[in-house]
């Protein structure tokens, strides 16, 4: 495993995370890059940003996975970028998670699952932590699809809304995956704090007071409700998620 440094560029209102910086863990069947803190990586730096836990992006060989191991208390959400993995679990669910495909697990009081890449390639996905509104909850799973549009599509929300995946937290995540040079308004909550997750391409942030840098493939960053007004995709269009964080 490899260490990235520390610390990474921050300002009054924005935290920039390079994903050149990011937390690299790598096995013969495992590509993995944590965004904050995660299981032998810990920097007191980087250990979330509000609610927000945990973003690992996975690259997981055919054939190989995660055994069954245990969650509790936490809000998981997988989405499914390329290919496939398996899922089962304490409840009885059986289900495979295609690319395209958002997972939300509720781990609540408890819940034990594997992940496998049955598929015939590598499979590559974001795995993504939050703290729950209430601990000690009875534990719940879903999984849909999502047409994801040039403008935002809406993957969890705390009441469902637009057909979005239920989540026990004060937290919404999207998804846009906008054409060359098109840009994407950035309006959250008054009081909430965003974080932006470049999946694929480029994105140019516009802040009020000016000065944000373009951001690549794995750079995150976060900033506060009316910190960002919009970002503009560079030549190639881009792929990325925006959280709102109560």
């Amino acid at each position: 495993m490899t260490r990235a440094p520390s610390p990474t560029p921050r300002t009054a209102d924005l935290v920039l995370r390079p994903g050149s910086e990011r937390f690299h863990s790598r096995l013969d069947w495992l590509d993995s890059r944590h965004s904050f803190s995660f299981a032998d990586h810990h920097d007191p730096a980087w250990m979330g940003y509000g609610r927000l836990r945990v973003i690992n992006e996975d690259v997981i060989a055919a054939g190989r996975g995660f055994g069954l191991h245990p969650h509790r208390d936490m809000e998981i959400l997988t989405v499914m970028v390329a290919g496939e993995i398996s899922h089962r679990d304490s409840l009885g669910h059986r289900q495979v998670l295609r690319g395209g495909e958002v997972q939300r697990m509720s781990a609540g009081r408890g819940i034990v699952h594997s992940e496998m890449n049955e598929g015939s390639s590598d499979c590559r996905l974001l795995q993504i932590w939050i703290e729950p509104q209430q601990r000690g909850q009875e534990p719940g799973y879903e999984q849909k699809p999502f047409a994801i549009a040039a403008s935002w599509t809406l993957l969890a929300d705390p009441d469902g809304a637009a057909g979005a995946l239920r989540i026990g937290a004060p937290a919404k995540l999207w998804r846009a995956r906008p054409t060359a040079a098109q840009v994407l308004p950035l309006e959250l909550s008054p009081g909430s704090r965003g974080w932006l997750q470049l999946i694929e391409g480029t994105v140019t942030p516009a802040c009020p007071g000016g000065g944000a840098s373009p951001l690549a493939a794995g750079d995150g960053l976060g900033f506060p409700a009316g910190g960002l007004t919009s970002l503009q995709a560079g030549a190639e269009g881009a792929d990325l998620l925006l959280f709102e964080l109560g």
